[in-house]
């Protein structure tokens, strides 16, 4: 596909500023030291090129030098990796890597519920910076009222969405419960190490960056939460958009992978909240995905996953329903959710030796083997930009 980028070398990122998944795109962009133009979808370059190759309004889209049009902050991220560029952020070694695999989609899709609820319930504490913040990516022009306006006309859309991913009433204290205790451990963890998984960043951070930096990290009501709360974890969310990748406030040090493929103590109680709180979402939405598949068992390969067959980036297959932190939660079920999941499972199960059984020591000190006995009874992929069966 040809482009009409004037800067044959330099990447574009399509994205917004307060767009969840572009979080982890551009910060990764950052760390691996590649030369990048970030573009929002008011300029007339997306409809006339973009959007037409990606057939949805999505975000984030990565426009590669040679006009490649990627969609999907993973299939992003997978796609340069897969360069061998240097620094390499996926860890070389099994046990870290099925690790980050882990973090990366807990931070993605666990903690999306959590994101969309500090936005959107605390509306009108941050109402202002919202439509500021929604009218940048549509409005371009100099006109402040019409950008504030613009950014008013889609807040609704975006704020229905909580019923559907099981933000009530009744689900809203356990909701902020579960978060200040991830922000605590987080805290005590970043006193210690850098990132996730000790002085080097990985896929692992770049999926913790989507819900904590747009959301979590830069909406005015919970950055504040932050702030106070978790002092370290806010200045994680500054160090992921830093391009230096060492930082001057840690003992000094190489900036490499922890040796023997070892995980750093302070990171297991965020492992243990990880199976504790994302766990109780995919075993519903597991055992739902399985109940939908033996209810057409002739699928066949490149079959939509989706419960009307409608093309969808983050598609549904119904309502699922199970006890979370002392409420019930009824919500959509989420199927990115459990292909992200299913890639960790992939590398925990190659998982041998040594390396086999250190990881499930990890496991059952915090309390996950429930969790990684979840199976799936198809696998996904995504094609054109959606998730199929394989």
């Amino acid at each position: 596909m040809a482009t009409s980028n004037s800067h044959p070398n330099i990447y574009t990122l399509w994205s917004t500023p307060h767009s969840l998944y572009s979080g982890k795109v551009r910060s990764y962009l950052i760390k691996k030291g590649i030369a990048f133009r970030e573009r929002c979808s008011s300029n007339p370059q997306f409809k006339q090129r973009v959007l037409p190759a990606v057939g949805l309004v999505v975000f984030p889209i990565l426009e590669t030098p040679d006009g490649k049009i990627i969609q999907d902050s993973t299939d992003i991220v997978e796609h340069i990796e897969a360069q061998s560029l240097l620094p390499s952020m996926t860890p070389p070694t099994p046990i870290q890597n099925v690790v980050a695999l882990l973090l990366d989609g807990f931070g993605l899709e666990g903690l999306l519920q959590v994101a969309m609820h500090y936005r959107w319930s605390y509306r009108k504490e941050q109402e202002h910076f919202l439509r500021a913040e929604f009218g940048r990516g549509m409005y371009a022009g100099p006109d402040r009222e019409k950008r504030l306006a613009t950014g008013e006309k889609i807040m609704g859309y975006f704020n229905s969405f909580l019923p559907v991913l099981g933000v009530t009433p009744e689900t809203i204290p356990a909701i902020e419960s579960a978060y200040v205790e991830l922000l605590d451990v987080l805290d005590i963890h970043f006193q210690h190490y850098p990132y996730l998984l000790g002085r080097h960043p990985s896929i692992a951070d770049f999926g913790f960056m989507a819900p904590m930096f747009a959301h979590l990290g830069r909406d005015p009501y919970p950055a504040s939460l932050m702030k106070n709360l978790a002092p370290n974890v806010y200045r994680w969310v500054e160090r992921m958009n830093l391009a230096n990748i060492s930082d001057g406030e840690y003992p000094e040090g190489e900036d490499t992978w922890l040796a023997n493929d070892a995980i750093p103590e302070t990171l297991e109680p965020v492992l243990a909240l990880l199976f504790r709180d994302w766990g109780s979402q995919l075993r519903a939405d597991a055992k739902h995905f399985n109940a939908w598949l033996e209810s057409s068992p002739s699928f066949p390969a490149g079959q939509l996953v989706n419960v009307n067959e409608e093309r969808k980036v983050h598609p549904t297959l119904g309502l699922v329903e199970y006890e979370w932190r002392g409420c019930k939660v009824r919500r959509a079920s989420a199927v990115h959710c459990l292909w992200l999941f299913d890639k960790a499972l992939a590398a925990a199960n190659e998982l041998s030796g040594d390396a086999r059984s250190r990881f499930a020591e990890l496991v059952h000190r915090n309390s996950g083997e429930e969790i990684m006995a979840i199976r799936l009874n198809r696998k996904m992929e995504r094609q054109k930009n959606v998730l199929v069966l394989r």
